[in-house]
C-alpha cells in the first residue's frame, strides 16, 4: 500500500504560529522534503522531531521528485515543507503533488501560515477576491508582459517582493498601473511587523527614502469598474466622432447602428451626436 504525502504549514516567522497537527504529522513520517534542511533542522531542534530529512529544492525538483514517489509507492509517508509557510505555492512542491496524482498517491495539505493570506486579510484593501501573482518575472521581457496583462485586473493583487528590489519594483507598478491604493507588509508575524497602507506613488516616495528590510508583501486594489469604463471612454477620444462613426460603418455596420454604438463607447445620447453623421 502507498504511504502519503503530507504538505505541511510551518511558521513564517513566529515559532507560536506552528500547530499541534503539524508537530504530530513531522513526528510521525518516515521522511521530511525541506526546502534548505539546514533552515528546517533549527525548527525540528525546537520542536524535538527527530524525523530524517532530505532536500527538496527548485533545481533538483524533476529527479528528486521522482525519488520521493518511489519511497512514496514502497509505503513510506512523507511530508514536504518550505523554508516558512504553506509548501506548494510559489515551491518545487508543485511538481512532487503533480507526480503523486499521476502515481495515485493521496496528498495531505496540513494547514497552516501563509503570508499571502496574513498580509491580504490585514492590509485593508478589499478581500473578496483577489489574485496572487507571487514574485514577478525577473526575465525583462516576461516581466513587462505579466506587469501589462494586470492593467486591468479588477482583483485585489498579491504580489512579494525582496526588500532590494521593493524600490524597482513599486516604480514599475506606478508607471503600468497609476497611482493605486496599496499596502506594503513587512516581516509578518515578527518583531517589525508592518502594514503601510498608503498608495503606490507614496510607497515609492517613502522607501525610496527609508531603505526597506524584511521580505515584503505589496497588496494593490484592483481597477474599479468605474475607472475601467473612464479609461474606456478616454481611449476613444482619441479619435474624433466622425472617424469613430466611420470605423464602426468601415466594419459592416450601418449609419444608425454605428452612431447608437458610438454613443454607448463615449457615454453620450445618441442625439449629442446626431449632427456629426450629416454628410457620412
Amino acid at each position: 500500500m502507498a504511504g502519503k504525502l503530507y504538505l505541511v504549514a510551518t511558521p513564517i516567522g513566529n515559532l507560536e504560529d506552528m500547530t499541534y497537527r503539524a508537530v504530530r504529522i513531522l513526528s510521525e513520517v518516515d521522511l521530511i522534503a525541506a526546502e534548505d534542511t539546514r533552515n528546517s533542522i533549527k525548527l525540528l531542534n525546537h520542536f524535538d522531531i527527530n524525523t530524517s530529512m532530505t532536500s527538496y529544492h527548485e533545481h533538483n525538483k524533476y529527479e528528486k521528485a521522482d525519488e520521493l514517489v518511489a519511497l512514496l509507492l514502497e509505503g513510506k509517508d512523507i511530508a514536504e515543507i518550505t523554508d516558512a509557510g504553506t509548501p506548494g505555492i510559489s515551491d518545487p512542491g508543485e511538481e512532487l503533488v503533480k507526480k503523486c496524482y499521476e502515481a495515485g498517491i493521496d496528498v495531505i495539505p496540513v494547514p497552516g501560515a501563509c503570508a499571502a493570506i496574513n498580509a491580504l486579510v490585514a492590509s485593508g484593501q478589499p478581500t473578496r477576491r483577489f489574485a496572487f501573482e507571487a514574485f514577478l518575472p525577473l526575465d525583462k521581457k516576461e516581466r513587462n508582459i505579466v506587469l501589462d496583462e494586470l492593467k486591468k485586473e479588477t482583483r485585489t493583487l498579491i504580489i512579494y517582493e525582496a526588500p532590494h528590489r521593493l524600490v524597482k519594483t513599486l516604480n514599475e507598478l506606478v508607471e503600468t498601473l497609476g497611482d493605486r491604493e496599496a499596502t506594503v507588509c513587512r516581516e509578518i508575524t515578527k518583531k517589525h511587523e508592518t502594514f503601510f497602507k498608503t498608495t503606490l506613488k507614496e510607497a515609492l516616495s517613502y522607501y525610496t527614502e527609508n531603505e526597506p528590510k524584511g521580505e515584503c508583501i505589496i497588496i494593490i486594489r484592483g481597477l474599479s469598474q468605474e475607472e475601467i469604463e473612464k479609461e474606456s471612454k478616454a481611449g476613444w477620444n482619441e479619435l474624433s466622432v466622425p472617424e469613430h462613426i466611420k470605423l464602426y460603418m468601415s466594419q459592416g455596420l450601418d449609419k444608425k447602428e454605428a452612431l447608437k454604438q458610438v454613443a454607448k463607447d463615449r457615454g453620450i445620447s445618441k442625439r449629442d451626436i446626431y449632427e456629426y453623421t450629416i454628410g457620412l
